[in-house]
């Protein structure tokens, strides 16, 4: 057992296989040095734990445990395409989308619970440039979406 799946059994996380694509895309893609991950939602058992816009329906708390969870599924890609998150050098930047009432402006922090999560798990080597973007509606309803990006080492 490697460094980082250590650190996550200590967090008490599992990491899945990933969900199959819903479209005509891949989970996670190499360029190089770097692992570009698909928007992951935060699907636990096949399943979206809450739908509905941060701000009306989802609460931002949950949101933020949503956002937690589409971190969690972005490790899973990673591993996948990569084998062994121990090779993963730095998390370089992430991306989040947070479905969002109109007068809702808390994306930040929601979109920290996947960025709490990388530090978490990887320390130092966990922080990471970021985007927390407010948008009108995400697919299936899901409130929040992120995508990761990491740069690795052989």
């Amino acid at each position: 057992m490697g460094r980082i799946d250590e650190r996550l059994a200590e967090l008490s996380i599992t990491l899945t296989d990933p969900p199959p694509p819903a479209g005509a895309y891949v989970p996670a893609i190499i360029d190089g040095d770097h692992v570009l991950t698909s928007g992951q939602l935060p699907f636990v058992d096949g399943q979206l734990p809450v739908t509905g816009q941060v701000g009306s329906e989802v609460d931002p708390e949950q949101a933020k445990e949503a956002a937690r969870l589409c971190a969690i599924n972005a490790l899973a890609a990673i591993r996948a395409a990569i084998g062994d998150l121990d090779r993963v050098e730095q998390v370089v930047k992430v991306v989040g989308f947070v479905s969002s009432a109109p007068d809702f402006t808390g994306q930040p922090g929601v979109v920290n619970g996947a960025s709490e999560l990388l530090g978490e798990v990887f320390g130092a080597a966990g922080e990471h440039a970021r985007s927390a973007v407010g948008v009108a509606a995400l697919p299936l309803g899901t409130p929040v979406e992120v995508e990761v990006t990491v740069r690795t080492r052989d």
